[in-house]
């Protein structure tokens, strides 16, 4: 969930700001761009040098670099950030926040941003507890910002109770938490098959096809910001996800994408079958090389297994199965044809005659078909978009 977001985390003047340090590595292990901005009383307890070297950026205090004079622009900043996690908050800069207090440019930045603001306070048990420091968490939930709340345990000063900072696997995990929360596709399991088979000849060669599996990882990666759980089936591909959240799951050729797809097809509620799977595969295989020796050569094939049939004939009610159809010629009735023989919910449909739709390319021209003869025609799109109007159709039947 925290994969490329866009962090402003905000350090305040508290022991409980050596927590930071692991903290921003944990962020910046989850894939998030992290740019720390620390109060001038934060730099007391850790240095703006070991947030910059966790960070790989720099840290920012003061409005205005003291050695260039540049300006750090809070308004952008604000702007910037998708997410501003403060912690810890103290007691004084929970009061700014609260009122609207603007001494520094940490809080500066608070009243800029227009993204989901998190604050996680830190202080001794008496500042915890006191009327005026509940009040101004009372109204910073009012405002919207949301609380982490403190852990209970030894303090700093040696007393023990509430109103130490969580802990920072803890606060990724609420935030990681929170962030679910209203997704669309949360706590559904979704199955993507994707790119092409290989059916060897011999130990160096091999029948395939163009497909760069472009697609489908494109589809995956959106399913799992849409809060699916996603295995993808992937055959020979040099594509990568973008959520480390995505289960990859490498074959071949056509009879290892078979069993993989069976053995997980159960558990999945969603199914999205983008592979362009061998039809064909080689009766016999060599062990060895293949010599160039006749003046022709001639291999004998056999059928393949066909996946997208074999998975509509054991679809339970509830599961989504979606097939692609790729065409050259009679391209909307032959989709009509793989939508009912393969008992599927949809059907994308696009042509190697639309320009820029087809295999390796960066774009995509679809039509989806759905069971009830239901057309959807779609402009040409990046397959990110194509990928997006997909699962936008995913999540219909789902809510259905």
């Amino acid at each position: 969930m925290l994969e490329g977001k866009k962090i402003v985390l905000g350090v305040c003047g508290s022991i409980a700001a050596y927590k930071t340090a692991f903290l921003v590595r944990l962020l910046v292990k989850a894939g998030a761009d992290v740019q720390v901005i620390m109060t001038p009383g934060a730099t007391n307890f850790i240095t703006p040098l070991t947030l910059s070297t966790l960070s790989k950026k720099p840290v920012f205090v003061e409005y205005f670099e003291p050695q260039t004079g540049e300006w750090n622009n809070h308004v952008d900043l604000g702007l910037w950030a998708d997410l501003l996690i403060i912690a810890p908050a103290t007691a004084n800069t929970m009061a700014k926040m609260a009122n609207g207090l603007v001494d520094n440019l940490l809080t500066a930045v608070y009243l800029s941003a227009k993204c989901p603001v998190y604050f996680a306070p830190a202080m001794d048990l008496d500042m915890w507890k006191h009327e005026s420091t509940l009040h101004n968490v009372a109204q910073l939930k009012a405002f919207g910002n949301i609380f982490i709340p403190p852990g209970y345990g030894e303090l700093a000063s040696g007393l023990v109770g509430e109103g130490r900072m969580a802990e920072p696997e803890d606060m990724v995990d609420f935030i990681t938490a929170e962030l679910k929360k209203g997704l669309p596709l949360l706590n559904q399991k979704a199955l993507v098959s994707a790119g092409p088979t290989y059916e060897a000849i011999d130990p160096v060669r091999f029948i395939g096809n163009h497909s760069s599996g472009k697609m489908g990882f494109a589809i995956a990666d959106t399913l799992a910001k849409l809060g699916a759980d996603v295995t993808l089936i992937a055959g020979p591909s040099a594509q990568q996800t973008h959520s480390k959240l995505i289960k990859r799951i490498n074959v071949t050729s056509a009879a290892e994408m078979l069993d993989a797809c069976t053995t997980h097809f159960n558990d999945a509620t969603i199914c999205v079958m983008s592979a362009a799977v061998a039809d064909y595969t080689p009766v016999t295989v060599s062990n060895i090389k293949i010599k160039k020796q006749a003046d022709s050569f001639s291999i004998e094939l056999k059928k393949t297994t066909d996946i997208l049939k074999t998975l509509g004939a054991l679809k339970r009610p509830g599961q989504i199965l979606v097939g692609f159809a790729l065409e050259t010629n009679n391209e909307e009735s032959n989709a009509i044809e793989k939508l009912h023989k393969k008992n599927l919910d949809f059907i994308v449909l696009n042509s190697l005659n639309d320009a820029g739709a087809g295999f390796k390319t960066n774009t995509n021209k679809i039509t989806i078909i759905d069971r009830n003869l239901q057309k959807t025609v779609f402009d040409l799109k990046t397959k990110d978009e194509v990928a997006a109007d997909i699962c936008h159709k995913i999540t219909e039947l789902i809510n259905s």
